[in-house]
């Protein structure tokens, strides 16, 4: 490959104490978490908006569980407040909490305003600046080109572990047998649909059945085996939404892309949006009280479930999540979701289902990359195997996580040392102080 050597000068626009590149659920919670501890901090978000896979990822409902007094629960209320008597559905995935991409928009942006957080938006990390082996500052790109910023501690929150990978950390991509990551997906609400008759599902062991008496899964599987659904589309999950009249649609596929590059991303795009079309058309054909369904909004990214996990002082295993291993260097407890592996190579689950997990602890170590000072990560590129990231990736660990990262980010920053040199046992001690449950 042909390669140019590149030289500028830039200038460097600020310093923190601490830098979160990605505003997604981690993202945000660790910047709200270092700001409340008085830490100056920084979010860098590529996008225009906050909230990542919650407002332009278009997820919902919120699903995953962790012990009680961290920022889930903060975040949670402030989502759902203005939908009182609005029914929560609990299933096999566990509690789904409906939200609304749109208000969420404007909540999360008052949260992270109100901590006093600096927020720069439509701005990508382009490179990082080193001292040694410690990250000392991110090179940038913003509208109006490059510039730098030099910060105490950095926290990567960018889902693809962007930050850690230009500082040369290790890491792991898809499953280990083969490499394949789990397929991406554009969410979709549908508005127009009649409660008299309409069903929800959430995933393809649902049992649930239409009026006529007739299970929902088996219509799906005969579909796509008709060429009526996509290839890879073996059920179209339907969930209720904060109104009624409408349902998200978690469902679209398509396998073997890379979300690293830039081309496959838009051949996902142009793919995806086709799906929609048919997932609408199905939809109206086939399932009753949907027939005059109409698509309300989408998704404007990709959701994009798998890609860089980077290597850690600890990697969460199998293991962990199968038998709810505590840890001693916990710092988000009771971590809870099903191993939800999206078939990486065909439609519907990997493994048959979802398969049972027990809550386990997220510890400190898999924030550490391994190698590399002044840096933490948080969220779905924490360390840990294909499996296990099938359980953690989820938003409400992912937002604990946040805020874990930031509260160690902003104690290093005062200490005036690294996150490793820190230790969990301070981090620990501010969370507990916090309320938030982390021994029983």
């Amino acid at each position: 490959m042909e390669s140019y050597s590149y030289r500028r000068e830039i200038p460097v626009s600020g310093e923190y104490d601490v830098i979160v590149a990605g505003g997604g659920p981690a993202g945000l919670a660790a910047a709200v978490s270092a700001a409340r501890e008085g830490a100056s901090t920084l979010l860098v978000e590529r996008h225009g908006v906050l909230g990542g896979n919650l407002t332009v990822g278009h997820v919902c409902p919120l699903l995953g569980s962790v012990s009680q007094g961290t920022m889930f629960d903060e975040i949670s209320e402030l989502l759902t407040h203005d939908h009182p008597g609005r029914p929560v559905m609990v299933t096999r995935n566990g509690r789904e909490l409906p939200v609304d991409p749109e208000e969420a928009k404007i909540k999360l942006t008052r949260l992270v305003a109100s901590s006093g957080a600096g927020v720069m938006l439509c701005t990508v990390v382009s490179d990082v600046v080193m001292e040694g082996n410690r990250v000392t500052g991110l090179v940038l790109t913003g509208p109006g080109g490059m510039f730098a910023v030099r910060g105490r501690v950095i926290v990567d929150a960018t889902g693809d572990g962007q930050v850690a990978y230009l500082a040369g950390a290790e890491y792991y991509f898809g499953r280990e047998s083969d490499g394949r990551v789990q397929p991406v997906t554009i969410e979709f609400v549908v508005s127009n649909v009649d409660e008299s008759r309409a069903i929800t599902a959430w995933g393809g062991s649902d049992p649930v059945r239409l009026p006529s008496g007739r299970e929902y899964r088996e219509l799906c599987r005969e579909k796509q085996a008709a060429g009526e659904l996509p290839e890879n589309v073996s059920i179209v999950r339907l969930h209720s939404t904060c109104r009624p009249g409408e349902r998200a649609v978690n469902t679209t596929q398509l396998n073997g892309i890379n979300t690293l590059d830039p081309l496959e991303l838009g051949r996902a795009e142009a793919g995806l949006r086709e799906q929609v079309l048919q997932c609408l058309e199905f939809l109206r054909k086939y399932v009753p009280g949907y027939e005059r369904c109409e698509l309300k909004s989408s998704a404007y990214v990709l959701g994009v479930r798998e890609t860089r996990r980077i290597k850690g002082d600890y990697t969460i295993t199998d293991a962990d999540v199968e038998q709810g291993k505590r840890h001693p260097d916990v710092v988000v407890h009771n971590a809870w979701f099903l191993i939800d592996i999206h078939n990486p190579s065909g439609a519907g689950q990997a493994e048959g289902y979802s398969q049972p997990a027990k809550p386990y602890d997220i510890p400190y170590g898999v924030m550490l990359p391994e190698g590399i000072e002044g840096l933490l990560t948080a969220g779905r590129c924490i360390s840990g195997t294909h499996r296990a990231h099938a359980s953690y990736r989820v938003m409400a660990i992912c937002i604990a996580m946040g805020e874990a990262a930031g509260a160690a980010a902003a104690l290093s920053a005062r200490c005036n040392t690294t996150p490793r040199a820190l230790g969990a046992a301070a981090v620990q001690e501010l969370l507990v102080s916090r309320g938030i449950d982390l021994f029983s």
